[in-house]
């Protein structure tokens, strides 16, 4: 009987000690939603980024992607963010899809413009930019590498100068 007693109450501690962690882990992790001002922007892709995102700016997060639609009439990616009230964004503000990490998720970067005029609660982001896709990078890459083949080089091994005249006597 004892023994049972020892390890109900073993078993109570790993519980509270796991419910600490989970608690701890929710607060580090800053998952809490934003409530602010809605703003929209649209994008040529967005792969990769999903609702729930972080907005950050400067690496802070400031918002939340709240949905994620097609525009009809453009074929273009509409972005839906929730940025906190004390944000407020120039109308020359650019959003920028970035990763992570190279195995972790995207979120939506704002680089904040100049413009004295700031975007109003509903407005739109007018400067959007989408990154490109890992097939599309490396296709980039290896073409950089065959163009920079050795100088006077064409791509089939062949020079392309003509050979060189022997000196005169």
């Amino acid at each position: 009987m004892r023994r049972n007693v020892i390890e109900t109450v073993l078993g109570g501690v790993v519980l509270a000690v796991a419910a600490v962690f989970l608690v701890f882990a929710y607060k580090s992790a800053d998952l809490r939603k934003v409530q602010g001002y809605d703003i929209t922007a649209n994008f040529t892709s967005i792969t990769g980024l999903q609702g729930g995102a972080d907005v950050r700016i400067s690496g802070v997060k400031v918002g939340t992607v709240t949905g994620l639609s097609l525009d009809p009439t453009s074929y273009q990616a509409v972005v839906h963010l929730s940025v906190d009230n004390s944000v407020k964004l120039p109308k020359d503000t650019a959003a920028v899809i970035a990763s992570e990490s190279l195995l972790g998720g995207k979120f939506l970067s704002l680089e904040p413009g100049g413009d004295p005029d700031m975007i109003k609660p509903n407005g739109k982001i007018e400067f959007t930019q989408s990154t490109p896709g890992l097939e599309q990078l490396l296709g980039q890459v290896i073409f950089s590498l065959q163009s920079m083949s050795k100088p006077g080089e064409s791509s089939n091994g062949q020079s392309s100068q003509p050979p060189a005249q022997p000196p005169k006597l």
